[in-house]
Protein backbone atom coordinates (compact mmCIF):
# COMPACT_ATOMS: atom_id res chain seq x y z
CA UNK A 1 0.00 0.00 0.00
CA UNK A 2 1.64 3.38 -0.72
CA UNK A 3 1.49 5.99 2.03
CA UNK A 4 2.62 9.29 2.01
CA UNK A 5 2.93 12.27 4.39
CA UNK A 6 2.99 15.65 3.86
CA UNK A 7 4.21 19.03 5.50
CA UNK A 8 2.86 18.73 8.54
CA UNK A 9 0.56 21.81 7.46
CA UNK A 10 -0.89 19.47 5.27
CA UNK A 11 0.16 16.36 6.70
CA UNK A 12 -3.15 16.86 9.14
CA UNK A 13 -6.41 15.29 8.34
CA UNK A 14 -7.52 16.56 5.08
CA UNK A 15 -11.42 17.27 4.45
CA UNK A 16 -13.23 14.95 2.32
CA UNK A 17 -16.29 16.46 0.28
CA UNK A 18 -19.18 13.83 0.04
CA UNK A 19 -18.82 13.77 -3.71
CA UNK A 20 -15.59 12.82 -3.59
CA UNK A 21 -15.18 10.96 -0.30
CA UNK A 22 -13.25 8.42 0.70
CA UNK A 23 -15.83 5.83 -1.31
CA UNK A 24 -15.17 7.58 -4.47
CA UNK A 25 -11.01 7.38 -4.13
CA UNK A 26 -11.64 3.92 -4.15
CA UNK A 27 -13.25 3.27 -7.47
CA UNK A 28 -10.12 1.71 -9.01
CA UNK A 29 -8.95 -0.44 -6.43
CA UNK A 30 -12.62 -1.91 -5.13
CA UNK A 31 -14.14 -2.46 -8.89
CA UNK A 32 -12.73 -6.56 -8.57
CA UNK A 33 -13.39 -8.71 -5.64
CA UNK A 34 -9.97 -8.86 -4.13
CA UNK A 35 -7.82 -9.68 -0.43
CA UNK A 36 -7.96 -5.95 0.91
CA UNK A 37 -5.97 -4.70 4.09
CA UNK A 38 -6.75 -7.13 7.16
CA UNK A 39 -8.79 -6.76 9.82
CA UNK A 40 -9.44 -3.43 11.42
CA UNK A 41 -10.54 -3.36 14.84
CA UNK A 42 -12.98 -0.38 15.06
CA UNK A 43 -11.38 0.87 18.42
CA UNK A 44 -7.62 -0.33 18.55
CA UNK A 45 -6.33 -2.23 21.66
CA UNK A 46 -5.10 -0.31 24.04
CA UNK A 47 -3.44 -3.15 26.63
CA UNK A 48 -0.07 -4.15 25.23
CA UNK A 49 0.44 -8.69 25.21
CA UNK A 50 2.85 -8.59 27.74
CA UNK A 51 4.77 -11.19 25.86
CA UNK A 52 5.00 -9.21 23.29
CA UNK A 53 6.29 -5.82 24.76
CA UNK A 54 8.82 -4.16 23.51
CA UNK A 55 9.58 -1.24 25.50
CA UNK A 56 13.10 0.18 25.66
CA UNK A 57 14.40 0.19 28.96
CA UNK A 58 16.82 3.02 30.80
CA UNK A 59 15.75 5.93 28.49
CA UNK A 60 14.32 8.96 30.29
CA UNK A 61 10.46 8.82 29.65
CA UNK A 62 10.49 12.59 28.77
CA UNK A 63 12.27 14.50 26.04
CA UNK A 64 14.17 12.29 23.54
CA UNK A 65 16.72 13.59 20.80
CA UNK A 66 15.66 16.14 18.87
CA UNK A 67 13.90 17.53 22.28
CA UNK A 68 16.87 16.77 24.14
CA UNK A 69 18.37 20.71 23.96
CA UNK A 70 14.58 22.14 24.45
CA UNK A 71 13.97 24.25 27.39
CA UNK A 72 11.72 22.19 29.80
CA UNK A 73 8.53 22.18 28.28
CA UNK A 74 8.81 23.33 24.94
CA UNK A 75 8.68 19.74 23.37
CA UNK A 76 6.58 17.79 21.56
CA UNK A 77 4.64 14.43 22.76
CA UNK A 78 4.05 12.22 19.87
CA UNK A 79 1.56 8.55 19.46
CA UNK A 80 1.81 6.84 16.63
CA UNK A 81 -0.13 3.75 15.97
CA UNK A 82 1.10 1.51 12.88
CA UNK A 83 -0.69 -1.21 11.53
CA UNK A 84 0.28 -4.24 9.49
CA UNK A 85 -2.68 -3.69 7.26
CA UNK A 86 -2.24 -7.13 5.15
CA UNK A 87 -2.21 -9.25 8.22
CA UNK A 88 -4.75 -11.63 7.21
CA UNK A 89 -2.67 -12.63 4.18
CA UNK A 90 0.35 -13.21 6.17
CA UNK A 91 -1.21 -15.22 8.58
CA UNK A 92 -2.45 -17.30 5.85
CA UNK A 93 1.04 -17.79 4.19
CA UNK A 94 2.99 -17.71 7.84
CA UNK A 95 0.99 -19.93 9.62
CA UNK A 96 -1.07 -18.40 12.78
CA UNK A 97 1.79 -19.48 15.55
CA UNK A 98 4.44 -17.49 13.01
CA UNK A 99 1.84 -13.76 12.09
CA UNK A 100 1.42 -13.68 16.27
CA UNK A 101 4.91 -12.58 16.21
CA UNK A 102 5.34 -10.25 13.42
CA UNK A 103 4.20 -7.36 15.69
CA UNK A 104 7.28 -8.16 17.08
CA UNK A 105 9.09 -8.06 13.81
CA UNK A 106 7.71 -4.82 13.65
CA UNK A 107 8.74 -3.92 16.52
CA UNK A 108 12.24 -4.31 16.23
CA UNK A 109 12.56 -3.31 13.05
CA UNK A 110 11.51 -0.10 14.24
CA UNK A 111 13.92 0.22 17.14
CA UNK A 112 16.65 -0.55 14.88
CA UNK A 113 15.82 2.24 12.43
CA UNK A 114 15.24 5.10 15.25
CA UNK A 115 16.39 3.98 18.14
CA UNK A 116 14.85 6.47 20.71
CA UNK A 117 11.59 5.10 20.13
CA UNK A 118 9.31 3.09 23.10
CA UNK A 119 7.40 0.42 21.02
CA UNK A 120 4.63 -1.78 22.22
CA UNK A 121 2.59 -3.91 20.93
CA UNK A 122 -1.33 -3.07 21.38
CA UNK A 123 -2.71 -6.25 19.12
CA UNK A 124 -1.88 -8.62 16.83
CA UNK A 125 -1.62 -6.50 14.27
CA UNK A 126 -0.77 -3.16 16.11
CA UNK A 127 2.07 -1.57 17.05
CA UNK A 128 2.15 1.98 19.48
CA UNK A 129 5.35 3.71 19.00
CA UNK A 130 5.67 6.58 21.68
CA UNK A 131 8.71 9.59 21.30
CA UNK A 132 8.76 13.14 21.71
CA UNK A 133 10.57 15.71 19.35
CA UNK A 134 10.96 19.30 19.25
CA UNK A 135 8.41 20.00 16.66
CA UNK A 136 5.47 18.11 14.55
CA UNK A 137 7.73 17.97 11.17
CA UNK A 138 10.03 16.53 12.90
CA UNK A 139 7.93 13.74 14.61
CA UNK A 140 6.41 13.71 10.64
CA UNK A 141 10.16 13.16 8.75
CA UNK A 142 10.77 10.49 11.77
CA UNK A 143 7.46 8.43 10.70
CA UNK A 144 7.82 9.17 6.81
CA UNK A 145 11.30 7.09 7.72
CA UNK A 146 9.38 4.68 8.81
CA UNK A 147 6.97 4.24 5.72
CA UNK A 148 9.72 4.11 3.55
CA UNK A 149 11.98 1.31 5.28
CA UNK A 150 8.56 -0.55 5.37
CA UNK A 151 8.14 -0.48 1.55
CA UNK A 152 11.06 -2.83 1.93
CA UNK A 153 10.30 -6.51 2.01
CA UNK A 154 11.00 -8.01 5.34
CA UNK A 155 13.03 -11.48 5.73
CA UNK A 156 11.82 -14.16 8.59
CA UNK A 157 13.14 -17.17 8.00
CA UNK A 158 14.66 -17.25 4.58
CA UNK A 159 11.70 -16.00 2.94
CA UNK A 160 10.81 -12.65 2.31
CA UNK A 161 7.78 -10.73 2.71
CA UNK A 162 5.92 -7.76 2.00
CA UNK A 163 4.44 -5.81 4.99
CA UNK A 164 1.78 -3.28 4.40
CA UNK A 165 1.72 -0.67 6.91
CA UNK A 166 -0.56 2.28 8.05
CA UNK A 167 0.36 5.10 10.05
CA UNK A 168 -2.17 7.41 12.31
CA UNK A 169 -0.22 10.40 14.29
CA UNK A 170 -1.09 12.37 17.08
CA UNK A 171 1.53 15.20 18.30
CA UNK A 172 0.47 17.43 21.30
CA UNK A 173 2.33 19.73 22.68
CA UNK A 174 3.96 19.16 26.71
CA UNK A 175 1.36 21.26 28.24
CA UNK A 176 -1.05 18.78 26.86
CA UNK A 177 -1.10 16.10 29.40
CA UNK A 178 -4.20 14.15 28.76
CA UNK A 179 -2.83 10.76 27.40
CA UNK A 180 -6.87 9.62 27.07
CA UNK A 181 -7.03 12.50 24.50
CA UNK A 182 -3.86 11.67 22.96
CA UNK A 183 -4.46 7.68 22.81
CA UNK A 184 -8.30 8.72 21.05
CA UNK A 185 -6.45 11.27 18.78
CA UNK A 186 -4.33 8.65 17.41
CA UNK A 187 -7.14 6.34 16.86
CA UNK A 188 -9.26 9.10 15.06
CA UNK A 189 -5.98 9.55 12.45
CA UNK A 190 -5.18 5.60 11.92
CA UNK A 191 -9.25 5.21 11.20
CA UNK A 192 -8.57 8.63 8.77
CA UNK A 193 -5.41 6.77 7.32
CA UNK A 194 -7.29 3.55 6.58
CA UNK A 195 -9.59 5.41 4.77
CA UNK A 196 -7.07 7.57 3.01
CA UNK A 197 -4.22 5.35 2.08
CA UNK A 198 -1.51 7.14 3.61
CA UNK A 199 0.17 8.74 6.67
CA UNK A 200 -2.09 10.75 8.51
CA UNK A 201 -0.86 13.43 11.31
CA UNK A 202 -3.41 15.22 13.93
CA UNK A 203 -1.84 18.19 15.66
CA UNK A 204 -3.87 18.59 18.85
CA UNK A 205 -2.81 21.95 19.66
CA UNK A 206 -5.70 22.62 16.82
CA UNK A 207 -8.51 23.50 19.17
CA UNK A 208 -10.94 22.22 16.37
CA UNK A 209 -9.91 18.39 16.70
CA UNK A 210 -11.17 18.46 20.43
CA UNK A 211 -14.03 15.90 19.67
CA UNK A 212 -16.14 16.76 23.15
CA UNK A 213 -19.19 15.83 22.84
CA UNK A 214 -21.14 19.01 24.06
CA UNK A 215 -20.01 20.56 21.14
CA UNK A 216 -21.08 18.06 18.56
CA UNK A 217 -24.43 18.10 20.36
CA UNK A 218 -24.27 22.04 19.27
CA UNK A 219 -22.97 21.40 15.75
CA UNK A 220 -25.00 18.26 14.87
CA UNK A 221 -28.14 19.79 13.61
CA UNK A 222 -26.39 22.71 11.60
CA UNK A 223 -24.24 19.39 10.18
CA UNK A 224 -28.03 17.62 8.89
CA UNK A 225 -29.51 20.63 7.72
CA UNK A 226 -26.25 21.79 5.73
CA UNK A 227 -26.11 18.13 3.95
CA UNK A 228 -22.34 17.61 5.92
CA UNK A 229 -23.54 13.88 5.97
CA UNK A 230 -22.76 11.76 3.45
CA UNK A 231 -23.41 8.23 3.14
CA UNK A 232 -21.49 5.08 1.90
CA UNK A 233 -22.15 1.84 1.07
CA UNK A 234 -20.77 -1.95 1.41
CA UNK A 235 -22.17 -4.73 -0.15
CA UNK A 236 -23.55 -8.20 0.74
CA UNK A 237 -22.92 -10.81 -1.89
CA UNK A 238 -24.91 -14.00 -1.71
CA UNK A 239 -22.63 -17.13 -1.72
CA UNK A 240 -24.73 -19.31 -3.86
CA UNK A 241 -25.89 -17.19 -7.02
CA UNK A 242 -22.87 -15.61 -6.93
CA UNK A 243 -24.11 -12.16 -7.17
CA UNK A 244 -24.35 -9.14 -4.83
CA UNK A 245 -27.86 -9.47 -3.21
CA UNK A 246 -27.86 -6.01 -0.94
CA UNK A 247 -26.08 -3.46 0.51
CA UNK A 248 -25.61 -1.91 3.49
CA UNK A 249 -25.71 2.27 4.08
CA UNK A 250 -23.30 3.44 6.59
CA UNK A 251 -23.31 7.25 7.81
CA UNK A 252 -20.60 9.68 7.86
CA UNK A 253 -20.03 13.31 8.85
CA UNK A 254 -17.69 15.59 6.94
CA UNK A 255 -17.10 18.40 9.02
CA UNK A 256 -15.96 21.46 7.15
CA UNK A 257 -13.27 22.17 9.64
CA UNK A 258 -12.75 19.02 11.64
CA UNK A 259 -12.54 16.71 8.43
CA UNK A 260 -14.21 13.38 8.53
CA UNK A 261 -16.00 12.18 11.92
CA UNK A 262 -16.64 8.64 12.11
CA UNK A 263 -20.30 6.84 13.49
CA UNK A 264 -17.98 6.11 16.68
CA UNK A 265 -17.99 9.67 17.69
CA UNK A 266 -21.39 11.01 16.60
CA UNK A 267 -24.25 8.20 16.93
CA UNK A 268 -24.19 8.04 20.65
CA UNK A 269 -24.23 11.87 21.12
CA UNK A 270 -27.26 11.73 18.56
CA UNK A 271 -28.71 9.79 20.84
CA UNK A 272 -28.18 12.02 24.21
CA UNK A 273 -28.80 15.29 22.28
CA UNK A 274 -32.40 13.70 20.51
CA UNK A 275 -31.02 14.51 17.18
CA UNK A 276 -31.11 10.31 16.34
CA UNK A 277 -34.37 10.47 14.89
CA UNK A 278 -33.93 13.18 12.81
CA UNK A 279 -30.32 11.95 11.51
CA UNK A 280 -32.25 8.58 10.63
CA UNK A 281 -35.02 10.10 8.78
CA UNK A 282 -32.48 12.08 7.03
CA UNK A 283 -30.42 8.90 6.19
CA UNK A 284 -33.82 7.12 5.47
CA UNK A 285 -34.84 9.58 2.86
CA UNK A 286 -31.24 9.74 0.74
CA UNK A 287 -31.27 5.67 1.12
CA UNK A 288 -34.83 5.65 -0.94
CA UNK A 289 -32.93 8.33 -3.29
CA UNK A 290 -29.85 6.18 -3.93
CA UNK A 291 -32.51 2.57 -3.95
CA UNK A 292 -34.37 4.43 -7.13
CA UNK A 293 -31.64 6.05 -8.85
CA UNK A 294 -29.66 2.59 -8.49
CA UNK A 295 -33.12 0.42 -9.60
CA UNK A 296 -33.01 3.13 -13.08
CA UNK A 297 -30.17 2.04 -14.12
CA UNK A 298 -30.82 -1.91 -13.27
CA UNK A 299 -29.59 -2.47 -10.20
CA UNK A 300 -32.99 -2.72 -8.20
CA UNK A 301 -31.25 -4.38 -5.18
CA UNK A 302 -32.47 -3.60 -1.35
CA UNK A 303 -30.13 -1.19 0.81
CA UNK A 304 -30.21 -1.70 4.52
CA UNK A 305 -30.23 0.98 7.37
CA UNK A 306 -29.22 0.91 10.94
CA UNK A 307 -31.88 1.74 13.10
CA UNK A 308 -31.37 2.80 17.03
CA UNK A 309 -32.83 0.80 19.77
CA UNK A 310 -34.34 4.24 21.13
CA UNK A 311 -36.29 4.75 18.25
CA UNK A 312 -38.04 1.24 18.47
CA UNK A 313 -40.03 2.54 21.57
CA UNK A 314 -40.87 5.95 19.61
CA UNK A 315 -44.18 5.82 17.75
CA UNK A 316 -43.92 9.13 16.65
CA UNK A 317 -40.51 8.29 14.83
CA UNK A 318 -42.04 4.88 13.66
CA UNK A 319 -45.30 6.87 12.21
CA UNK A 320 -43.04 9.12 10.13
CA UNK A 321 -40.79 6.62 8.70
CA UNK A 322 -43.58 4.79 7.66
CA UNK A 323 -44.76 7.75 6.14
CA UNK A 324 -41.85 8.26 4.11
CA UNK A 325 -41.91 4.55 3.24
CA UNK A 326 -44.94 3.76 1.36
CA UNK A 327 -44.71 7.42 -0.15
CA UNK A 328 -41.35 5.71 -1.60
CA UNK A 329 -43.79 3.09 -3.92
CA UNK A 330 -41.46 0.28 -4.74
CA UNK A 331 -38.41 1.44 -2.81
CA UNK A 332 -36.88 -1.64 -1.77
CA UNK A 333 -35.90 -0.44 2.09
CA UNK A 334 -34.21 -2.99 4.72
CA UNK A 335 -33.44 -2.02 8.89
CA UNK A 336 -30.42 -3.29 10.99
CA UNK A 337 -31.58 -4.20 14.88
CA UNK A 338 -29.64 -5.09 17.05
CA UNK A 339 -30.48 -7.41 20.08
CA UNK A 340 -29.82 -4.92 22.14
CA UNK A 341 -32.05 -2.68 20.68
CA UNK A 342 -35.23 -4.91 21.40
CA UNK A 343 -34.09 -5.79 25.28
CA UNK A 344 -34.58 -2.07 25.81
CA UNK A 345 -38.34 -2.43 25.51
CA UNK A 346 -38.77 -5.78 23.78
CA UNK A 347 -43.09 -5.30 23.80
CA UNK A 348 -42.73 -1.61 22.04
CA UNK A 349 -39.99 -2.77 19.84
CA UNK A 350 -41.73 -5.89 18.45
CA UNK A 351 -44.86 -4.47 17.92
CA UNK A 352 -43.55 -1.57 15.77
CA UNK A 353 -41.01 -3.89 14.01
CA UNK A 354 -44.38 -5.63 13.18
CA UNK A 355 -45.44 -2.68 11.63
CA UNK A 356 -42.59 -2.02 9.37
CA UNK A 357 -42.67 -5.84 8.16
CA UNK A 358 -46.09 -4.67 7.45
CA UNK A 359 -45.24 -2.55 4.98
CA UNK A 360 -42.69 -4.56 3.20
CA UNK A 361 -40.14 -3.31 5.02
CA UNK A 362 -37.05 -5.97 5.33
CA UNK A 363 -35.47 -6.73 8.91
CA UNK A 364 -32.25 -7.96 9.52
CA UNK A 365 -31.04 -8.66 13.24
CA UNK A 366 -27.35 -7.10 13.41
CA UNK A 367 -24.42 -7.75 15.07
CA UNK A 368 -26.42 -11.57 16.38
CA UNK A 369 -23.99 -13.07 19.59
CA UNK A 370 -22.55 -9.74 20.20
CA UNK A 371 -24.27 -9.17 23.19
CA UNK A 372 -26.88 -11.25 25.35
CA UNK A 373 -28.69 -13.39 22.56
CA UNK A 374 -32.09 -14.26 23.84
CA UNK A 375 -33.98 -16.90 22.18
CA UNK A 376 -37.00 -15.92 23.75
CA UNK A 377 -36.55 -12.52 21.77
CA UNK A 378 -35.37 -13.98 18.54
CA UNK A 379 -38.73 -16.39 17.94
CA UNK A 380 -41.03 -13.12 18.40
CA UNK A 381 -38.86 -10.98 15.97
CA UNK A 382 -40.29 -10.40 12.72
CA UNK A 383 -36.90 -10.57 11.18
CA UNK A 384 -36.02 -11.89 7.49
CA UNK A 385 -32.46 -12.11 8.09
CA UNK A 386 -29.34 -12.84 10.81
CA UNK A 387 -26.13 -11.45 10.57
CA UNK A 388 -23.76 -13.12 12.73
CA UNK A 389 -21.18 -10.48 14.23
CA UNK A 390 -17.66 -9.81 12.79
CA UNK A 391 -16.24 -11.23 15.88
CA UNK A 392 -16.99 -15.33 15.24
CA UNK A 393 -16.25 -14.72 11.43
CA UNK A 394 -12.41 -13.09 11.86
CA UNK A 395 -11.26 -16.09 13.81
CA UNK A 396 -12.93 -18.64 12.16
CA UNK A 397 -9.85 -20.78 10.41
CA UNK A 398 -7.60 -20.62 13.46
CA UNK A 399 -10.03 -21.22 16.34
CA UNK A 400 -11.77 -24.37 17.85
CA UNK A 401 -15.17 -22.85 19.08
CA UNK A 402 -16.09 -20.10 16.46
CA UNK A 403 -16.58 -22.53 13.41
CA UNK A 404 -19.24 -24.45 15.50
CA UNK A 405 -21.22 -21.11 17.26
CA UNK A 406 -21.13 -20.32 13.54
CA UNK A 407 -22.62 -23.60 12.34
CA UNK A 408 -24.90 -23.74 14.93
CA UNK A 409 -26.56 -20.23 14.45
CA UNK A 410 -26.42 -20.99 10.61
CA UNK A 411 -28.76 -24.02 11.32
CA UNK A 412 -31.18 -22.16 13.92
CA UNK A 413 -31.21 -19.27 11.57
CA UNK A 414 -32.58 -21.37 8.83
CA UNK A 415 -34.55 -23.47 11.27
CA UNK A 416 -36.27 -20.27 11.45
CA UNK A 417 -36.73 -19.76 7.90
CA UNK A 418 -34.16 -16.70 8.33
CA UNK A 419 -31.03 -16.25 5.84
CA UNK A 420 -27.68 -15.70 7.49
CA UNK A 421 -25.21 -13.17 6.77
CA UNK A 422 -21.61 -13.39 8.06
CA UNK A 423 -19.79 -10.21 8.86
CA UNK A 424 -16.16 -9.73 8.46
CA UNK A 425 -15.46 -11.70 5.96
CA UNK A 426 -11.71 -10.94 4.42
CA UNK A 427 -10.07 -14.42 3.60
CA UNK A 428 -11.05 -17.28 0.64
CA UNK A 429 -10.56 -19.52 3.52
CA UNK A 430 -13.53 -18.31 5.42
CA UNK A 431 -15.75 -17.77 2.57
CA UNK A 432 -15.06 -21.05 1.59
CA UNK A 433 -15.81 -22.25 4.90
CA UNK A 434 -19.23 -20.09 5.16
CA UNK A 435 -19.84 -21.42 1.83
CA UNK A 436 -19.78 -25.23 3.24
CA UNK A 437 -21.75 -24.48 6.63
CA UNK A 438 -24.93 -22.89 4.45
CA UNK A 439 -24.32 -19.65 5.01
CA UNK A 440 -26.44 -17.50 2.14
CA UNK A 441 -24.23 -14.43 2.53
CA UNK A 442 -21.08 -12.34 3.16
CA UNK A 443 -20.25 -8.86 3.67
CA UNK A 444 -16.45 -7.97 4.64
CA UNK A 445 -13.34 -6.39 3.37
CA UNK A 446 -12.60 -9.44 0.58
CA UNK A 447 -15.86 -8.55 -0.90
CA UNK A 448 -15.28 -4.50 -0.86
CA UNK A 449 -14.64 -1.92 1.66
CA UNK A 450 -17.54 0.95 2.40
CA UNK A 451 -17.90 2.81 -0.82
CA UNK A 452 -19.03 6.14 -1.54
CA UNK A 453 -22.52 6.20 -3.88
CA UNK A 454 -20.84 6.61 -6.99
CA UNK A 455 -17.94 4.14 -6.18
CA UNK A 456 -20.85 2.02 -5.29
CA UNK A 457 -22.63 1.99 -8.54
CA UNK A 458 -19.00 1.66 -10.94
CA UNK A 459 -18.60 -1.95 -8.76
CA UNK A 460 -21.76 -2.26 -9.75
CA UNK A 461 -21.63 -2.08 -13.21
CA UNK A 462 -18.67 -3.57 -13.25
CA UNK A 463 -19.91 -6.43 -11.50
CA UNK A 464 -22.76 -6.33 -14.20
CA UNK A 465 -20.16 -6.46 -17.11
CA UNK A 466 -18.35 -9.26 -15.50
CA UNK A 467 -21.28 -11.55 -15.74
CA UNK A 468 -22.82 -10.28 -19.00
CA UNK A 469 -19.22 -10.28 -20.58
CA UNK A 470 -19.74 -13.91 -22.09
CA UNK A 471 -18.14 -15.09 -19.05
CA UNK A 472 -19.96 -17.77 -17.31
CA UNK A 473 -18.29 -17.33 -13.34
CA UNK A 474 -18.85 -14.48 -11.47
CA UNK A 475 -16.03 -12.52 -10.58
CA UNK A 476 -16.46 -13.33 -6.68
CA UNK A 477 -15.11 -16.72 -8.32
CA UNK A 478 -11.29 -16.65 -8.32
CA UNK A 479 -8.71 -19.52 -8.64
CA UNK A 480 -6.28 -20.36 -5.94
CA UNK A 481 -3.40 -18.57 -7.70
CA UNK A 482 -4.93 -15.45 -7.78
CA UNK A 483 -5.66 -15.07 -3.79
CA UNK A 484 -1.55 -15.90 -4.04
CA UNK A 485 -1.29 -12.74 -5.94
CA UNK A 486 -3.33 -10.51 -4.10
Amino acid sequence: MSARIEPPARALAAPVSPATGPGTAEVRSAAKVRIPAAKRDKKPARRADAQLKIQLAGRPATRRNGARNQPEGRFWRILCLCEIANFATLRRHLGRPRADALVRDVAERITDIIPDLRVSAAGRALVEIAFERDKPESAAADIDRLRKAFLRPINLEGERYQFQMQFGVAAAPSSESDDVRLAEAAESALEQARLDGRVVMLDLSRADLAFDKLTLMRELPRAIANGEMFLQYQPKVHVRRQEIASAEALIRWQHPVRGLILPGDFISVAEQAGEIGSLTLWTLRKVIADQRALAADGHDLPLFINISGILLADSAFVAEACEIITAAEGAKIGFEITETAVIRDPDSAIRHLQVFADIGVTLAIDDYGAGLSSLAYLKQLPASELKIDKMFVMQLTSSNRDPLIVRSTIDLAHALEMEVTAEGVETPSALALLSVMGCDMVQGFLISRPLGFDAFHKFLCDEADELTGGSVQSSFIRPESFWKRA
